[in-house]
């Protein structure tokens, strides 16, 4: 039996549920402008991936993908946030 689709599949599962709370709480502490936080775990996982092999890499593979869509979904959150739908935090500025 091969369980490498089974752990990939898994580790998705479990990268895209911390990036959504992981997101939000970026947002709300430190605003829209931490995203260059997320664009370097991004680009450092996925430069990580090349060097290593197998499971290791795609998953490193997949959380860097993750962390350079959590850019996009950072903004996202500011506009839900400017919209009223999420509450405003101490790192909330007007960007």
């Amino acid at each position: 039996m091969d369980f490498t689709g089974i752990v990939i599949g898994a580790a998705t599962f479990l990268t895209i549920g911390a990036f959504h709370p992981l997101v939000i709480k970026a947002e709300y502490h430190l605003g829209k402008r931490c995203w260059w936080l997320f664009l370097v775990l991004g680009l450092g996982c996925i430069a990580g991936s090349l060097f290593c092999g197998g499971v290791w890499s795609i998953v490193l593979g997949v959380v860097g993908f993750s962390s350079l869509w959590g850019i996009h979904e950072l903004l996202h959150q500011h506009g839900r946030v400017e919209k009223g739908w999420f509450p405003k935090g101490p790192g909330h500025r007007e960007d």
